[in-house]
């Protein structure tokens, strides 16, 4: 059963809520002979109350089924209106039926009446209406409230996974190492390798104060990461990337692509004669592909999994579609959801 049509204790409260409304309307069409006459008032109540859970039944079902169309914040003038045209002609249809059946059974009601028990219903309608709003909202602004706990979480997280894994003695260590080699065979090269390694720990630094980052600022991020471990592994190591220009401007958590390319690294051989390919592509549907060609050492690495796991956290946190993660034709591959700006 689709989510939208579940019902929940909120819509059975409400319903009890208006519920009074029955024995106010039938007092309305038939006078003091409705609580007198006991035939009368247990058919006409038994009638009303029939109505009314259909009433209830096919109008919550709308209801939740414009929640499911308009559910966005700044959807709510659609939502309402929507509901209410459809509140108010169940409504109105529902009533005169009720006069009909009353009538067809010789029930003493009162013409003139109509129009009362018309607004009526039309004042239930606006309080369900009002309730099922009031409820929705606070039940949107508790889980926008819940999503920015755990994105606050996963990034004291994130700072801290960073730590480990880009700012920690190895990472750095083995940079030095191929920057005095390179002072030494190709100065010009050890300059711009500093430059890069630079512009890597500044962009590691300032994305932990943000959520997302464009694709473009993540891409020139990447080029100078990338840049490092070409140095370090030589024709061991190979980056293609292929993104369309309109693109860019989308967005995407910060470093969701340094921590790909760097568990690409950590559990595949990289070497000259076995070279470690990367791939990021988007496609039409603004899906950024990353892919690496699965090569694993023999001795396995220890790995917990925090990168991915990282990942597929912050997109839920987002609100946005799960990332993909699959192995295919000898390939890893992760399909990444971009975020319109």
């Amino acid at each position: 059963m689709k989510q939208w049509v579940l019902f929940d204790r909120y819509d059975f409260l409400i319903y009890l809520l208006n519920y009074p409304a029955v024995f106010i309307a039938n007092y309305v069409v038939f006078g003091p002979a409705y609580f007198h006459d006991r035939s009368l008032f247990l058919g006409a109540t038994l009638i009303t109350n029939l109505c009314g859970i259909g009433i209830f039944v096919s109008l919550t079902l709308w209801m939740k089924y414009m929640r499911f169309l308009y559910g966005g914040p700044d959807q709510f003038g659609q939502r309402l209106l929507y509901s209410m045209l459809m509140y108010v002609g169940v409504m109105m249809s529902t009533i005169l039926a009720i006069y009909w059946i009353f009538d067809q059974l010789g029930y003493p009601y009162k013409p003139e009446t109509i129009p009362w028990v018309l607004m009526i219903g039309f004042v239930t309608n606006v309080t369900s209406a009002g309730c099922h709003e009031s409820i929705f909202t606070y039940n949107q602004l508790r889980e926008s409230t819940q999503r920015e706990y755990r994105l606050k979480q996963l990034h004291m997280q994130q700072q801290m996974d960073v730590l480990k894994q880009q700012v920690n003695p190895h990472f750095l260590f083995n940079s030095l190492n191929s920057l005095l080699t390179l002072i030494g065979e190709d100065p010009r090269q050890a300059e711009v390798f500093t430059e890069e390694l630079s512009s890597v720990y500044r962009y590691v630094l300032r994305a932990n104060e943000q959520d997302l980052t464009d694709l473009a600022t993540e891409l020139d991020f990447i080029h100078s990461y990338t840049h490092l471990l070409k140095t370090r592994y030589g024709a061991g190591f190979h980056v293609f990337i292929q993104v369309d220009p309109r693109f860019q401007t989308y967005q995407l958590p910060p470093l969701t692509l340094q921590l790909l390319v760097e568990n690409a690294v950590k559990h595949n051989i990289v070497l000259k004669n076995k070279p470690l390919t990367v791939e990021i592509q988007t496609d039409s549907l603004a899906n950024l592909y990353i892919r690496n060609n699965i090569q694993k050492k023999k001795q396995g690495v220890a790995s917990n999994g925090v990168g991915l796991t990282n990942i597929l956290a912050k997109y839920e946190v987002l609100g946005q579609p799960r990332p993909s993660v699959r192995e295919e034709t000898g390939q890893f591959v992760v399909a990444l959801p971009l975020i319109p700006a």
